[in-house]
């Protein structure tokens, strides 16, 4: 049978298909093929040793800060260490099912302000804590629906299509309140985000559940194994009879989902709803899931990876700001560490290919 010219221009369409172990038929021939993702052992090296380099990095980043500073490894300031990167985290991993597509979700910095606005909002018109995170999760969910669609239906590249809704969701959250702080955040919800249980914050438990259960996504699931087909190579994974199209509007909406909570946990951390809250946040959680080994061209990546990526920069963050670095150069730092990630992801794939 005479290969699909695309395929072999790629150099990677039926046999790299048959190495990630896809199990579907072809749209093109009707022949089964196998679509159970198996990681070659190459892979899984180079995954491993990538989650122990960072590992490694933030053991030394942690001593390096102990060292310096006498109150890094209280237990006071370990758990707010742990306390602070809930949020990131949640975004990470999110932006990772994102990225591990081939894609980017620009628009996770703005919905995390405005799922806590309208959360918070529902909580004080409603009296119900429960009705409010229902109305933050699905403020998530709705807007990443809105960025499943635009990329396709509509066929945006995602960095536009989610940049266009970062503006939308933006400026809805500012015309919600007028641009001020959302207040009277009900004691139950808000102590929700100051508390903790054995020395873990309780937002630091859902960060961990949530990260634990979509790696079971990736790695267990035929979802999961088609994320990283579709990652690897779109035209390949739509020859095996994978829908693109359904998966990729799939992955945005949980991306939203993840913003939603996000944006819950950030409101019962800081007791109020800002509508202009965290509108970097987007930045830290696409460095976490590239410091954690995930490639921007698609096809690689784990949470665990990502929850390294964002435990480390929590760690380079708070450590500076013990020794009274500034800010700006804390900012300098986020962008050399990222660039540095992508370098050596480009190294990576100049190796292999």
């Amino acid at each position: 049978m005479q290969r699909h010219p695309a395929l072999r221009r790629t150099g990677s369409g039926r046999s790299r298909m048959a190495r990630r172990g896809l199990v579907a038929r072809s749209a093109s021939t009707g022949e089964p093929v196998d679509t159970t993702i198996r990681l070659n052992q190459g892979e899984r090296v180079r995954a491993v040793l990538n989650s122990s380099l960072v590992a490694l990095a933030l053991i030394v980043l942690v001593g390096v800060f102990g060292i310096a500073s006498p109150y890094f490894l209280t237990s006071a300031n370990l758990f707010r260490v742990v306390q602070q990167v809930a949020v990131v985290a949640v975004l990470a991993v999110g932006q990772a099912m994102v990225i591990i597509t081939g894609g980017i979700d620009l628009s996770e910095a703005a919905v995390v302000p405005l799922a806590a606005v309208v959360a918070a909002m529902v909580m004080n018109s409603q009296h119900s804590v429960a009705a409010g995170v229902a109305a933050g999760v699905l403020t998530g969910a709705v807007v990443g629906t809105v960025n499943g669609l635009l990329v396709t239906r509509l066929k945006l590249p995602p960095f536009i299509a989610t940049l266009a809704t970062f503006s939308a969701a933006d400026g809805s959250a500012l015309l919600l309140t007028g641009g001020q702080p959302v207040f009277n955040i009900p004691p139950a919800f808000s102590s929700f985000g100051s508390g903790g249980v054995l020395g873990i914050p309780y937002m630091t438990l859902v960060a961990l559940l949530l990260a634990i259960l979509m790696q079971f996504v990736l790695t267990a699931t035929p979802f999961g194994r088609h994320v990283y087909a579709v990652g690897s190579n779109p035209l390949a994974a739509r020859l095996a009879g994978l829908r693109n199209e359904r998966l990729l509007g799939s992955v945005y909406v949980i991306s939203g989902l993840m913003s939603g909570i996000g944006g819950l946990l950030l409101t019962a951390y800081v007791s109020t709803a800002q509508p202009s809250e965290a509108l970097n946040s987007e930045l830290d959680a696409i460095a976490a899931v590239v410091i954690g080994g995930a490639s921007l061209f698609g096809g690689e990546g784990t949470i665990w990876g990502a929850m390294l990526g964002a435990l480390l920069l929590a760690v380079l963050n708070n450590g500076t700001d013990l020794l009274g670095i500034s800010t700006y150069v804390q900012t300098v730092l986020l962008g050399v560490v990222v660039a540095g990630a992508v370098a050596v992801d480009n190294v990576r794939r100049r190796a292999r290919y």
